[in-house]
């Protein structure tokens, strides 16, 4: 016994250079990165940052959902001269912008959900296909493996400005392009899933003659089942997240509200969607955890 354990150190040493050799290439990478952005005078930070930061923080600190109750009822807009240009009811107008947020918030729920949904039930067969202990004909797992990397190198902003192009403004695209990024992430998940399942038990089914399918849903499916809707939880949270992005191509949501916000320096009013936006993610992962904590 104490022979084998200077051998087991001994063994253990090439791995740890190479964990160490990895985290120094990191680090220069880290060091490259720094060094190329500072000779070409990309680091720096404007013009009176910090006067910009406080005047932006103070600005952010009202959120203008807060108009909606204390907002001047007679708010004035006067030209140099003092002519009165306009006369606006402030909370008038932003209770019927919160009526804005709470459609676009819903449309924003509604792409996320089905574009997951979809990006899930696409991806199922293609992570089957790719799960190595499986055995599938290697070229349906070349194919599948090629397709997952694919849409998952691809962001979905980047799918969602094709897909405008497609189909149009308006949720559609956006469900699509959640749809075919979240398939590689979840082919991938899937394919991992089952490759930790036991092998004994797989070839047990088979032993008895069962076919391809008849071996997923004995012996594969009923173990995965959990890990999959745990999988699907996450990736459908992480999609509310993805899919306010989309709107500022044009798929709608609360992503157009955010654009529109920042292209008019309204930072109150994005003070305003940036808390439905965490409120809506915290809420989820509230009941994502339950679920997942049921499933345990």
């Amino acid at each position: 016994m104490t022979s084998s354990a200077p051998l087991r150190s001994l063994m253990a040493v090439p791995g740890r250079l190479r964990f160490l050799s990895l985290v120094l290439l990191y680090i220069a990478l880290v060091v490259l990165c720094l060094g190329s952005l500072w000779r070409a005078g990309e680091l720096s930070m404007g013009r009176q940052p910090w006067a910009n930061l406080l005047k932006t923080g103070v600005e952010f600190s009202h959120p203008s959902f807060l108009d909606a109750w204390s907002g001047n009822t007679r708010l004035e807009y006067r030209s140099d001269d003092g002519t009165l240009l306009r006369l606006e009811n402030r909370r008038e107008i932003e209770r019927d912008y919160l009526l804005a947020v709470a459609r676009a918030t819903w449309t924003t729920l509604q792409i996320a959900t089905l574009g997951s949904l979809l990006g899930a039930i696409l991806a199922l067969p293609l992570g089957v296909l790719s799960a190595k202990n499986l055995e599938a004909p290697w070229p349906l797992v070349a194919a599948s493996q090629a397709i997952l990397n694919v849409t998952r190198a691809i962001h979905t902003l980047v799918f969602g400005l094709v897909l405008v192009g497609i189909v149009g403004l308006g949720p559609t695209a956006g469900i699509l392009a959640i749809a075919l990024h979240s398939l590689g992430t979840y082919g991938k998940l899937y394919a991992e899933s089952i490759e930790t399942l036991d092998r004994a038990a797989i070839d047990a089914v088979r032993a008895t003659g069962a076919g391809p399918a008849q071996v997923f849903f004995n012996a594969v499916w009923p173990t995965v089942l959990p890990q999959f809707v745990s999988n699907h939880l996450y990736i459908w949270e992480y999609n509310i997240r993805d899919s306010t992005i989309l709107g500022l191509i044009g798929a709608g949501g609360l992503g157009l509200l955010i654009s529109e916000a920042t292209a008019l320096f309204q930072w109150g009013r994005l003070a305003t969607l940036l808390m439905v936006v965490i409120a809506m993610v915290v809420v989820f992962d509230g009941l994502s955890r339950r679920i997942r904590q049921a499933l345990l």
